[in-house]
């Protein structure tokens, strides 16, 4: 099953990238604050990231990856629990589960992606100068 996880590959393409994730870590994309809805590059951040589910942090990147083992009932669970941890409604996991492998399933395992409010897009890897 091909899941987001956080990533440091990228980092620093563009000047406000961060990672405050875990390496590997299970992302979602939560929604926007109205200050990252009208600009990705936002103070705040919410429109050019990714949430991490077990520490609650964002990063700007997120790898695309295989997870062998790894069911949907595993992920809905996961999402759940870190929802009810972020005061979301855990109700929702499911949906933000299937939402979210669905979206994954269009994109080439090892992608590294980043986030511009709904805009996806893969970041390629620059060659050193």
């Amino acid at each position: 099953m091909k899941l987001l996880v956080a990533t440091s590959q990228t980092q620093g393409e563009r000047a406000n990238d961060f990672n405050h994730c875990v390496e590997g870590e299970l992302l979602w994309i939560a929604p926007c604050c109205d200050d990252g809805e009208s600009s990705p590059d936002s103070h705040c951040g919410c429109g050019r990231s990714f949430g991490g589910l077990n520490s609650h942090r964002g990063t700007t990147t997120a790898l695309v990856a295989e997870l062998p083992g790894f069911t949907c009932s595993d992920y809905a669970e996961a999402l759940r629990s870190s929802l009810a941890a972020q005061g979301w409604p855990p109700s929702a996991a499911d949906e933000v589960a299937a939402g979210l492998l669905a979206f994954a399933f269009n994109w080439e395992v090892g992608a590294v992606l980043e986030r511009r409010c709904d805009l996806f897009v893969e970041r390629l890897v620059t060659a050193p100068g």
